[in-house]
């Protein structure tokens, strides 16, 4: 175990039986995060050995009370032109009912921003938004960011369904694509080998072509794969329905839709905690006419249930009135699954640096409004 204290107060520690500390175990940090019913993979201590692997800072930081871990956050420092900050997505992670506790955390990320000379930290809670969310943001010196921080607008499907309720959720579209794709004799595979990652990014480049979007670059989807998948992995690519006997413990995983040996549809999935993440997906021109994806989540659907994964998420969508959003298009194929809406509290910015903050304000600001985002 690697748990070292910080220098916080000896005399509050002693009042309150408080102490703020840096986590490096694995185990302690994915004992605590991983049993929360709101999270999923981006407070995964994995999630940051990739930030880690990209060369970048990371911290994890916890709050014991009495002995136990009550509360933690983990960031990663973003060296970006329009200003050094530390980004904190999906957390911090606790009871947000507790104000105290919630402004001792929250002054924690200042002091730890401050010391890695951030300009601001942002920060997007794993919350839902609501007038109650929203006002303690402001309680806690937060600012509203102008740019997104990992998905704000997600949708998720309640895996306690049955396959009849989750199949009677879906829209008639979808059920007619499923059926396509049964008939077009498509197979599943399943792939937890990192050296797997190219032939996805060469799909990836054909996605982001058709539908005008940047394509993330091959290194950057190996180590993000690389950083969830574990040692102990002996799929290289098999049928999908040897996963639960064969993978009980791997995080990340290809789903791969072929047909006559040719790759039609790959999805990046990570399963953590209690959720299962549809990260990435990917199709080629084929697989779009033959309705491979669709085929792809139905069976990843089944395989987070056989690990006992209660929620699946699509991750973003838009507004189903934003019809010239880019990405109006997938969310409404994530839609077709009967899918249920959950927007998080949008992301936050904690303030450091006011006047070299302004200039990301600007920046971001009118970037959202260009890119339509």
């Amino acid at each position: 175990m690697n748990i070292q204290s910080s220098n916080y107060s000896t005399k509050q520690q002693k009042s309150q039986d408080i102490e703020l500390i840096d986590v490096s175990d694995k185990e302690i940090w994915d004992g605590f995060v991983a049993q929360r019913p709101e999270t999923n993979f981006l407070q995964s201590f994995d999630f940051y050995e990739f930030h880690k692997a990209r060369g970048l800072e990371v911290v994890r930081r916890a709050v014991k009370r009495d002995g136990q871990i009550v509360a933690c956050y983990a960031g990663v420092v973003e060296h970006a032109k329009r200003g050094k900050h530390l980004a904190v997505a999906g957390g911090p992670i606790l009871d947000w009912h507790d104000k105290n506790l919630a402004r001792l955390v929250v002054k924690d990320i200042r002091e730890q921003a401050t010391k890695l000379g951030c300009v601001f930290a942002r920060i997007r809670p794993q919350c839902e938004a609501s007038e109650k969310t929203l006002k303690l943001a402001r309680d806690l010196g937060l600012k509203k960011a102008p740019m997104y921080l990992s998905v704000e607008y997600a949708g998720v499907l309640d895996l306690n369904k049955t396959d009849e309720e989750l199949m009677a959720g879906m829209r008639q579209r979808l059920r007619r694509a499923l059926r396509k794709g049964a008939k077009n004799g498509i197979t599943i595979e399943v792939s937890t080998n990192p050296k797997d990652i190219h032939e996805f990014y060469q799909i990836q480049l054909q996605t982001a072509k058709r539908h005008d979007f940047y394509a993330f670059g091959e290194d950057f989807l190996t180590k993000q794969f690389t950083a969830f998948a574990r040692e102990d992995d002996k799929i290289l690519r098999e049928p999908s329905d040897t996963l639960a006997k064969l993978d009980p413990h791997g995080e990340a995983r290809l789903y791969i839709a072929k047909k006559d040996g040719e790759i039609l549809a790959e999805n990046f999935m990570i399963f953590y905690g209690n959720e299962a993440s549809y990260h990435y997906g990917v199709s080629s021109e084929l697989g779009t006419k033959l309705s491979g994806a669709p085929l792809l989540h139905v069976q990843a659907m089944k395989d987070a249930r056989a690990k006992g994964i209660k929620r699946y998420s699509f991750w973003g969508i838009v507004a189903e009135d934003d019809t010239k959003h880019r990405f109006y298009g997938v969310s409404q194929f994530k839609r077709g699954f009967g899918v249920d809406e959950l927007k998080y509290l949008p992301a936050h910015d904690l303030v450091i640096h006011k006047f070299a903050y302004l200039k990301t304000w600007i920046i971001e600001t009118l970037r959202r409004k260009i890119r339509h985002v």
